[in-house]
């Protein structure tokens, strides 16, 4: 009788909505850096980016675990500032 009683909690369990996925708390937007599909992407202000925006720079998030970011440091001159969600930020000079 027990096993009965369990029955009608499971199902609420069941049919409860999945969570939302977690994406960061970076305000992250754009199709990429520099070219559309790139992996890095430019940074929008909140509490945490806002220290790191410049008016001559762009804030640019790349992963972490990009291969290729030491080429993207040369060729943009870009500073790391920050890391944040699995994310480097770089201060990225205007030209």
């Amino acid at each position: 009788m027990r096993r009965l009683a369990c029955l009608p909690a499971l199902a609420l369990i069941a049919c409860a909505p999945a969570p939302e996925p977690v994406t960061g708390t970076l305000p992250i937007f754009g199709d990429g850096y520099r070219f559309k599909g790139d992996i890095c992407r430019r940074v929008g202000e909140d509490d945490f980016t806002n220290p790191f925006l410049d008016d001559a720079a762009d804030l640019v998030a790349c992963p972490e675990d990009a291969e290729n970011l030491g080429v993207f440091v040369i060729d943009t001159g870009a500073e790391e500032v920050a890391r944040r969600d699995g994310y480097v930020l770089f201060s990225v000079p205007l030209r």
